[in-house]
């Protein structure tokens, strides 16, 4: 069955009560599993593939029943809210990191959340047809990844023993370390070379070996070298230079706040660069958009065979979300009318922008490379501009301000997960406008979930900072990175902060270094392994051990897919070995995950957890992680069962 037979040709047994109910559940679990990860590694991962494979093995594995509809159904739901994660955590904790807020505030972020999935749903689905079913130069790689996992699941819920037992064991390893620190999150130290200090070692997190695996050799490889260039390159020369204190942490924690505005330097670089390498498709992405407008709306098909949600009601959403962008605007505006009109109008308009944008990029070259940090960077300079033109300024220009990117940016990604479910549905006959509806309640469903969740997890580890736990609970701040990017942007132009000019600019020529060598060698020869610098940027922001286990895990994945080409196996087996690693390490960040926001519960509430700790907890650490990577090894060798 293809995707362009007639609706009334199409089985209707799609959306039921378990599918919507199990892509609900799914949903909520990997949006917090993706909001614990983005906040610690700075990276999301897909949930379509690991909720497909649940849907499989829960509807057909166990209570022998369900379609290869409705485990689409399923995966559309999971994948809708999980999207929204990165959307939120790259902007919202900026407000808590530049101190506006001291705790996230439920409605904003929930509303802020609610309306950018929202128009990231509805602004995509007049594009279905020319980008997804018309359009042969878009193949969505994640969209026909995870259909033909649906379609080779229909003799049953193949994958779904891996999956939680990775789960299971991902938060096993995460209770170890952090309830009981019988492990040490990481494995390494401090080492005095001369009068400088290095930190050399990586991070033990199951989650971090499964993000390599997922993003594979190259982009895991451009994350080490951001690492290396912040911590092994930048950090001594800091350290020669600057007159840092004698003590080690404070040394190395000086030299933290400083090295990461190299990230920043470079995530400018980077953004700008995303946006100039696609004008051109920025250009055809709008023409096919109003292209696709007039023809969704000019009612040139019949009813009876229009697939996509009625324009009724398509019109209607969209003007009852930009009133609730309106409501929101004078929130935190203070109730000014004209100001909050105007804002209205522009966080629209670049929501529109960048989801024509965002659905051509990733249909040429998947979710995963989107440049979605580049086009928030975009929004981010743009409505600065604009609210001090207005004459705000301190906390209210940057609420003013993350408001709006927190909006964009919220429907770049969910537009590009739309798409990716879309092109999925296309392939396995699904009928669009019961898509298109699944993805609304997922986001309706998640939305709800991040202010909460992400509350916990500042409470109990602090998120960007943790100088507001007792001094015996700092230490374990997750990271987030983008969002502390944005932070020290907004502290800088509309805060009392100075921003370090000099070393932005280094990390400015370092990025402009990176697309040099790029274009002038690596592009013209068609290599395998690109320079790309978003990747990069990342690296520099991130504790060097965080990037060093990311690399491991590329560097697994890259070994095993070599190691197969040499026992020549078909590219059907590798690409089958490969899905198989994915599974596992998706259950292990699920599981690590889960298994952090339960611990946040007794931690944010200061009770005491049992301290098991010794002489062996570092070798206990190193056993850990070798026994993750042999999993990696054996269950890409051996069929799923």
């Amino acid at each position: 069955m293809t995707g362009t037979e007639p609706l009334r040709n199409r089985p209707l047994t799609e959306i039921t009560a378990l599918s919507l109910g199990l892509g609900v559940l799914v949903g909520l679990v990997m949006s917090v599993a993706n909001v614990y990860l983005g906040l610690f590694a700075g990276m999301t991962v897909s949930a379509s593939i690991p909720a497909a494979v649940i849907s499989m093995g829960i509807l057909k594995g166990v209570l022998r029943r369900g379609t290869i509809h409705e485990n689409n159904i399923v995966q559309t739901v999971a994948s809708a809210g999980e999207s929204l994660a990165a959307g939120i955590i790259f902007t919202m904790p900026a407000l808590v990191i530049a101190g506006v807020w001291s705790e996230f505030d439920y409605w904003t972020t929930t509303l802020v959340s609610v309306t950018g999935g929202l128009l990231g749903v509805l602004f995509m689905i007049p594009l279905r047809k020319p980008m997804i079913v018309e359009s042969e130069e878009l193949i969505y790689p994640e969209g026909v990844a995870c259909a033909k996992v649906l379609q080779a699941g229909e003799s049953g819920g193949s994958g779904m023993k891996m999956v939680f037992g990775a789960l299971g064991l991902g938060a096993l390893l995460k209770l170890l370390a952090d309830a009981f620190r019988l492990l040490t999150p990481s494995i390494g130290g401090n080492v005095a070379l001369g009068r400088v200090w290095m930190w050399f070692g990586s991070n033990a997190s199951p989650a971090l070996l499964g993000v390599g695996w997922i993003v594979g050799f190259n982009i895991a490889a451009l994350v080490f070298v951001g690492g290396a260039l912040s911590w092994l390159i930048a950090s001594p020369v800091l350290q020669l230079t600057t007159g840092y204190p004698d003590s080690t942490e404070a040394v190395l924690g000086l030299v933290k706040s400083d090295v990461k505005f190299l990230g920043v330097g470079a995530m400018i670089v980077g953004g700008l660069w995303s946006i100039l390498q696609i004008r051109s498709g920025i250009t055809r992405g709008i023409q096919e958009t109003f292209g696709g407008y007039r023809a969704s709306m000019s009612g040139e098909s019949r009813a009876e065979e229009r697939e996509d949600m009625s324009p009724k009601w398509l019109l209607f959403l969209i003007a009852a979300t930009a009133l609730v962008v309106a409501f929101l605007y004078m929130r935190v505006t203070n109730g000014i009318v004209g100001v909050s009109f105007l804002a209205t109008i522009l966080m629209t308009v670049c929501s529109f922008f960048f989801v024509a944008v965002a659905a051509y990029i990733v249909g040429l070259v998947g979710s995963s490379n989107s440049p979605v940090s580049g086009m928030t960077i975009c929004s981010v300079l743009l409505t600065s501009g604009f609210v001090a033109l207005f004459g705000f300024s301190g906390e209210t220009a940057i609420l003013a301000t993350m408001g709006v990117a927190g909006v964009v940016c919220c429907a770049t990604c969910t537009s590009g997960d739309v798409c990716q479910d879309l092109k999925t549905g296309h392939l396995v006959g699904a009928t669009p406008f019961r898509q298109q509806w699944a993805e609304v309640l997922g986001v309706l469903t998640a939305s709800f979930v991040m202010a909460p969740v992400l509350g916990l997890l500042h409470r109990a580890y602090g998120i960007g900072t943790d100088s507001h736990l007792p001094l015996e609970l700092q230490g374990q701040a997750l990271e987030a990175p983008q969002a502390g990017l944005f932070a020290s942007l907004m502290d800088g132009f509309f805060g009392e902060a100075e921003l370090p000019w000099n070393i932005i600019a280094f990390g400015m020529l370092a990025g402009l270094a990176i697309i040099l060598v790029d274009q002038m060698f690596l592009r013209p020869k068609q290599a395998k392994f690109r320079l790309h610098v978003m990747p990069v940027a990342v690296g520099m922001y991130l504790p060097f051990g965080l990037s060093t286990a990311i690399l491991l895990g590329g560097l697994l994945s890259l070994v095993v897919q070599r190691s197969s080409s040499r026992r020549g196996n078909s590219a059907k087996e590798s690409s089958s070995g490969h899905e198989r690693g994915v599974l596992l390490a998706s259950g292990l960040i699920a599981g690590e995950a889960i298994a952090g926001v339960l611990i946040a519960i007794p931690k944010a509430q200061n009770i005491a957890l049992p301290d098991w700790s010794g002489d062996w907890s570092m070798a206990l650490s190193s056993l850990g992680v070798l026994i993750i990577l042999s999993l990696f090894l054996r269950s890409s060798r051996t069929e799923a069962s």
